[in-house]
């Protein structure tokens, strides 16, 4: 495919925050695939979540067919603010959605995914959205990117946790279509599983070129287009050194305690700004009021609340989502 210019990243912290208010019910019908006293929501709601988004859209671009797939057919170029906020929207949604609203997102990303099929014009292979090998590594890479995010600048979970957090989100991976038992369940599990992938991982043009424009997206406001420098240079920094390789960056600076504090600031400042858009403020308290009720034992029938890992938990139409 020819490039085309990018479009401005105009909007950006506006539509994300339109994604996140319109992923919390009002009156859910129900704790969701997850619940409130569940890890997930826990790590979701950390300060880190901005770096994690970033980080794991640079590792899902170097699996060939995946970038393939999104060069070929996405809007990224016309729109690719619209196409981080639909990302988001989808991702709020099986977060903290009721089963019934997690089920009709999900089967709207599968039917998507029947129509974006091709052939990889750098290896010659076919792919399919919908094959689960790609599915699950679009996955890994959400995963291990929010752990590497909050152990570096956000609160870093305890090892029981961190195995929790990769067990709960194996129920989002089969809800898409990957059959559960390929699905990895353990932090030890997702890295085996990343590692065995490697040798199939590569930087493609259209992976060079769409991630160049994540790192420094033209378009932004002055405000915004500061906060987003140090976004940037937290996400490579929890890149893994063979990624790094891939893309031929350069190994970053050390990670001195200052300089953690200083993008840990700027986390706290790029959450005040999304806090001031509309119904942020409120999805947030409603989800705050929901895991403290969870907490005291009062609510919340996630995973978590059950004492059970969510990849113990099928969501209704799990095994339709598989045919």
């Amino acid at each position: 495919m020819t490039a085309e210019p990018y479009a401005a990243a105009v909007g950006l912290v506006e539509r994300y925050a339109a994604a996140f208010v319109g992923g919390v019910p009002d009156r859910p019908e129900d704790d969701g695939l997850f619940g409130p006293a569940s890890v997930t929501w826990r790590l979701a709601a950390d300060l880190s979540a901005p770096v994690a988004g970033l980080r794991s859209v640079l590792i899902q671009a170097l699996h060939p067919l995946a970038m393939a797939g999104v060069d070929q057919h996405s809007d990224w170029r016309r729109d690719p603010v619209g196409r981080l906020a639909a990302t988001s929207a989808y991702l709020a949604t099986i977060t903290y959605g009721d089963r019934a609203c997690a089920e009709r997102a999900a089967r709207r990303v599968r039917a998507i995914h029947e129509h974006v099929r091709g052939t990889d014009t750098v290896t010659g292979r076919p792919y399919a959205a919908g094959d689960p090998a790609l599915l699950l590594w679009v996955h890994a890479g959400l995963v291990d990117s929010v752990l590497a995010a909050v152990r570096l600048f956000g609160t870093p979970p305890t090892a029981a946790d961190a195995d929790a957090y990769v067990g709960e989100m194996t129920v989002s991976a089969e809800l898409l279509g990957v059959p559960r038992e390929i699905i990895p369940d353990t932090v030890a599990g997702l890295q085996e599983y990343i590692d065995g992938v490697r040798p199939e991982l590569e930087r493609t043009a259209a992976a060079a070129e769409s991630m160049g424009y994540m790192l420094d997206p033209a378009g932004m406001g002055e405000e915004i287009a500061e906060l987003w420098q140090d976004l940037r240079d937290a996400a490579l920094a929890t890149l893994p050194g063979w990624a790094r390789d891939l893309y031929r960056y350069p190994a970053p600076p050390p990670m001195t305690p200052a300089r953690r504090t200083e993008i840990r600031q700027t986390l706290g400042v790029f959450d005040a700004v999304f806090m001031a858009e509309p119904g942020v403020l409120e999805a947030r308290q409603q989800l705050a009021l929901r895991m403290r009720a969870a907490a005291a034992g009062s609510g919340g029938h996630g995973p978590a609340a059950a004492g059970g890992k969510a990849s113990r938990v099928v969501p209704r139409g799990a095994d339709r989502a598989r045919r």
